[in-house]
This record gives C-alpha cells, structure tokens and sequence, in this order.
C-alpha cells in the first residue's frame, strides 16, 4: 500500500527547508504571531490595536519567510500578485476627478490608499507564512482552534455590544497620536474601542454589536467567516464537554446575531446551511446530515419562541440602508466609466447622496452628506479604486482557489470553502480589508496546506488511504 505523501513528497508547492536556519533572537515558537494575531485579539483591541496589530505582526512573519527562502507559493498566485501591481498602478489616476464627485488633491487621498494597500500585503504575507510552516512547526490543528477561539472572541463582542452598548474607552495609542488625527472619524474605527455602533435602523436608535471591530458589518463579516472553523474545531472530533460548550456558545451567539440587524449576516447563515447541506448529501454522509437538520429546527423553535423573532420581522419591514446602497452603487458605475481600466486609484465621495442634491449635510438633514463610494462593498471598492481590470484579477484569485480546492473532501475542505463562498458573497455588499480578507486567507493557507500535506482527498484514488487527517489533522 503506498504511503500517503507528506509535506517533502506531495506534488506542489512543499516548503524547502534544506537551507540552515540561523537561530532566533527570542525563543519563540513557529508560528507565534498566528497565536498572537488571534488569541490575544481583545488585548490588541483594548489598547487601539484591533487592526493595526495586523500591520505589526507581519513584520516578524516577513522576518521568517526571508529566513526560510524558497518561499513557497500557492496555485494561482501569480494572479493576486497581478493584482497587486493593478493596486500600485491604479494610483496613477488618484488626482483625477470625474463629473459627480468632489474634488480632493491627490494628496489628499495617500492615506486611504495606503491603508487598503497595506491590508492587502499584510494578508498575503499571512498567507504565504501559514503555507509556509510545517506540520510539526505549527499543526493544522492548532491553527483550526485558535480561529476558533477568535468565533468566540467575537460571540464575547456582540454580546457587550449589546447587555453594554455605551461601553468605549481611550485606547493608548489613541493617547499617543495628535488630536487632528485622532480626531478623524476613520482613524477613530481603528484605535477607540466601542462596543456598539448606534443606528436608527427600525425607527429608533439601537446598538448594533461591533466589538471587538470597529463596526457592525465588519463584526457581521467575520462572524460568518469563522463559523466553520468554530464548528470544526469544538463539534469535530472534539468530547462531550466541548460539544456542549460549543452548543452553549452557538445559543448565545443568536442574541448578538439577531440584534446586529444585519440581513447581509442572516443571508451568509441561510448560504452556509445550504452549502453543508449540498456538501454532506452529496458524499451521503446522513448521520451529520440530520444532525444538521435537527439542529436548524431546534434554532428555528428558539428564535420564533422568544422576542427576537419580532426583531427579525421589524427588520426585514425596514429597508434601512437600501436607498444608499442603491445611490453608491449607481454612482459608482457612472464615476468608474471615466477610468474603466485602472479606476481611481482609490474611493471617491459623491456629490450629493440619495437623500438630496445638497453637496454636505445640513441641520435639517443630516442625511445629506457625501456617501463615499466604493464604500458599500469590498467589489465595489476595488471597482472604482482599480477598474475593471483589477476588479476581474480580485476575483479571479478568489474563484480560482475554489476550483483548485473543490474535490478537498476532510474537514478542513468543508470549512475552508465554505469560507471562500462566503467571502465572495459579502464582497458585494461589506468591505473586506483588514479582518475579514485576513481570515479568508489564512483559509486558503489551510486548504493549501491541507491538500500539499495529504489532509484531503484530493488526491487520485490510488493514492488514497485511511489517513487520520482526512477527519481531523492531528
């Protein structure tokens, strides 16, 4: 019977490490800045740094890569890397403004774009460290449960958002910087931890959970992007007493689902049931089928038993946001004919909004601002910042992931493309830098790792064998 191949065997793109390694100034284990992106989270957030951790952490993941050259990459990558040079080429066009948009200096627009520039290469060099390391540096496994830990981080979030809504503090870094800039609403999201955001969504003001991000549709994004890890990780494999602590995690989690008011969240969760539901039936798995199906209805009886129910129905009467979504979007087509092939180099605010024709917001409507476009999802984003042209190359990465890793039959495939499905959807509605584009590509690295490693059956027929990590790698 042949061996089922290892990392040093399988085709692809295994991680050479035949080079001596130079030892490390502190004695910390591979992998430590994964463990510390994502179990140290709300101690990050507490002090200002929920996303920019992510921009430092990097560092000493890039540290390790140069250290462990040949780095390896994974399929498609050429693709995003293309992408990448769009992004930098895009900014070009950043001193141009169309009919319909306000005028700004080029100047003016730097920093936008060096955020989402630097978001994105923050989280392609996550991916290629978590492709990276080896199973005995820095198991599957660990990596599977310390993003499910970060679900629970978030379950934590939403539920503070909403038992203390006005919860928020002075972060140190926020102490740290100049008052003109921490003064800035967007600098504000990233380093002053708040609990709830606060809308009028069904005719009176609530919070909506978004601890620990900086706003709701990012904790909506991520929540549901790291479903399938948590349920993998605390229902696969796992005892009777962390079932039921997952059980008991998933119950609570309803409160803080329900109250996000956040119909982009329930539709994802709708998506999921049904791509499970595809997944199992079809490799005739109907014993985790009906677990599935028993467990829906017990939720369904909950929600429709108790007061949430009556949230869920004064939300889907109120259309709160489509007015504006529709005003971006349109406007985001008209604007981006301009530059259809590089786009803008970044986002650009309208002239006027769905609500009038007024350039700012006045007193008696304070609805009247400037909607930013590119702000109403991550496509729409990259469609008017680079065009058509990047906006097909993003995609494309994305999809042709999901194709590479589609026969991937453990696990680890179910959730991770899960997770890619997701992504896409919320593409088109939320924007995906910094968080969420970080947690859809360490699920690539773990597909990635996942199929070079022998976890999945994506391997001929022949070649296949009772593999303990086609469960649950070890």
């Amino acid at each position: 019977m042949t061996a089922p191949p290892t990392a040093a065997t399988a085709p692809g793109w295994s991680p050479r490490h035949d080079r001596p390694v130079r030892p490390r100034l502190l004695p910390l284990s591979p992998g430590w800045p994964l463990t510390a992106l994502l179990l140290l989270y709300p101690l990050w957030w507490v002090l200002g740094m929920g996303t920019l951790i992510l921009f430092v952490l990097a560092l000493p993941m890039v540290v390790h890569l140069a250290r462990r050259r040949p780095v390896a990459v994974p399929r498609g990558f050429g693709i995003w890397v293309f992408f990448l040079v769009w992004v930098v080429a895009s900014t070009l066009m950043l001193g141009m403004d169309p009919p319909g948009v306000l005028a700004e200096s080029a100047a003016g627009r730097i920093i936008p774009v060096a955020y989402y520039l630097a978001g994105y290469l923050a989280a392609t060099i996550v991916l290629l460290y978590v492709g990276n390391l080896t199973e005995e540096e820095y198991p599957r496994r660990r990596l599977v449960r310390n993003m499910g830990v970060f679900f629970v981080v978030v379950v934590v979030g939403g539920l503070l958002g909403i038992l203390v809504p006005a919860f928020d503090l002075t972060s140190p870094v926020e102490l740290l910087l100049p008052g003109w800039m921490s003064s800035n609403g967007f600098v504000q999201s990233l380093v002053h931890p708040v609990s709830a955001q606060l809308h009028d969504v069904l005719g009176y003001e609530a919070p909506r959970p978004a601890a620990p991000f900086g706003y709701t549709n990012i904790w909506g994004n991520a929540f549901a992007l790291l479903l399938g890890w948590f349920v993998l990780s605390f229902f696969r494999g796992a005892g009777t007493p962390r079932r039921i602590a997952g059980a008991a995690i998933l119950a609570l989690a309803a409160i803080p689902v329900v109250y996000s008011l956040n119909r982009g969240l329930w539709i994802s969760l709708g998506l999921a049931l049904a791509f499970m539901t595809v997944r199992l039936a079809v490799r005739g798995r109907v014993a985790a089928l009906g677990a599935l199906v028993v467990a829906l209805a017990v939720a369904a009886v909950v929600v429709l038993a108790s007061p949430l129910s009556g949230i869920v129905a004064d939300r889907l009467d109120n259309p709160h946001s489509n007015d504006i979504r529709t005003f971006t979007t349109v406007k985001t087509l008209e604007v981006v004919g301009h530059s259809p092939v590089l786009g803008l180099g970044a986002t650009r605010s309208a002239m006027g909004s769905a609500n009038s024709i007024a350039v700012g917001e006045t007193p008696d409507c304070p609805s009247c601002g400037n909607p930013i476009l590119g702000s109403n999802g991550q496509v729409w984003l990259v469609l008017i910042s680079q065009g058509y042209g990047g906006l097909v190359l993003f995609l494309s990465f994305f999809v042709y992931c999901g194709w590479v890793y589609r026969r991937d039959q453990s696990a680890i495939g179910d959730a991770g493309l899960l997770t890619l499905l997701l992504c896409l959807f919320f593409m088109f509605i939320y924007n995906a830098v910094a968080i969420p584009l970080t947690i859809a590509f360490l699920s690539i690295g773990l597909l990635w790792r996942n199929q070079r490693d022998g976890g999945g059956s994506v391997l001929p027929a022949a070649r296949r064998t009772a593999h303990p990590l086609q469960e649950f790698p070890a």
